[in-house]
């Protein structure tokens, strides 16, 4: 059995949560001995298609003429291209009928959780769909204490800081506006939120909010995983306001790195991050507000060897062994 693992624009997408995931397929292919080429002129069995531009529906075409077997890898659905960029809100309805064009081509499709399974349900496809986490590497993800104190000297941070960090793209959809409107809020406390996009395809809004001069906030723009791994170990809180996920791979590396979690309380979370129990959760932005202040001022009880657990069971091993299983259900199947 042999993969063709396709990943289209993948420069564009490298510092996406998308291109995170395609790493993570890699590694948990060669962490379960799954011979993979990322080369669609090789020999394959099964091509497993990581987006939905043109050159990837037609590989699937092409591929489905060839008599391969086809796995879809879900990774976006209409209600996560929703707020994004300019003009996405008025395009997503085009966009959804695409991804049905698309994913409809595979054999199986894939999805990072139940929650992005049942939306793809409810677009009507019947294809078999398997939920499997794009996973992460909990051994790289592991607090490190020097890591933690370098990534404090590299931005400025003094040890008795008390420091909030977000992970995501510069977009509406990833709740850019309230971590900014909390920054205003909360003076008393520093906020660094690591990754980029490109501004000129942002609404005004969004450009506005990361040119915000405050002395508590810095964006840093997109780092490499060593700095990102460090300023989980050295920060005091993961805070996640997004507005829609299919998963959110930096939840799982907060949960990773026991650095505890403030996230919204949004579907996609349901059944495997509970409120109270391995993270803490927050409808609005008042509720945000009063849950940081608890949070670090020590007032809620800390939850991060519970949250722990949560990443383990998203380690890159084991979601080797579930995507071994599609692929060998899909090999089976006429």
């Amino acid at each position: 059995m042999k993969i063709l693992l396709y990943t289209e624009n993948e420069k564009m997408i490298r510092k996406s949560g998308l291109g995170k995931a395609i790493k993570h397929q890699i590694r948990a292919l060669e962490e379960n001995n799954i011979e993979y080429t990322t080369n669609p002129k090789d020999d394959y069995d099964i091509v497993h298609i990581n987006f939905y531009g043109p050159k990837s529906y037609f590989l699937a075409k092409k591929a489905k003429k060839k008599g391969k077997k086809i796995i879809y890898h879900a990774h976006s659905t209409e209600e996560d291209f929703r707020n994004s960029f300019i003009f996405s809100n008025q395009i997503a309805p085009i966009f959804k009928k695409w991804l049905i064009k698309c994913y409809t081509l595979g054999d199986h499709i894939l999805t990072p959780t139940p929650y992005s399974k049942h939306l793809l349900e409810g677009y009507g496809i019947k294809n078999p769909i398997t939920d499997i986490s794009n996973g992460i590497d909990v051994e790289f993800f592991k607090k490190n204490e020097k890591l933690g104190k370098e990534f404090r000297k590299k931005y400025g941070y003094k040890s008795h800081d008390k420091i909030i960090m977000g992970v995501g793209l510069y977009i509406e959809r990833k709740g850019i506006l309230d971590f900014v409107e909390l920054a205003k809020r909360l003076p008393q406390y520093k906020f660094i939120w690591f990754g980029h996009s490109p501004l000129s395809v942002s609404p005004i809004k969004i450009r506005k909010a990361v040119n915000t001069k405050l002395d508590n906030l810095i964006f840093a723009g997109y780092v490499e995983p060593e700095i990102l791994k460090g300023a989980y170990s050295g920060c005091n809180l993961y805070l996640f306001p997004t507005l829609e996920e299919t998963e959110g791979i930096p939840i799982i590396e907060a949960c990773s790195a026991h650095i505890p979690a403030l996230i919204r309380d949004i579907p996609v979370f349901d059944g495997w991050l509970e409120d109270g129990v391995n993270v803490y959760k927050a409808k609005n932005i008042d509720e945000f507000k009063e849950k940081i202040e608890k949070i670090l001022e020590g007032k809620l009880p800390d939850l991060t060897s519970k949250a722990y657990n949560v990443a383990l069971n998203r380690d890159i091993k084991k979601v080797g062994k579930k995507l071994l299983d599609v692929y060998k259900s899909v090999l089976r199947s006429d």
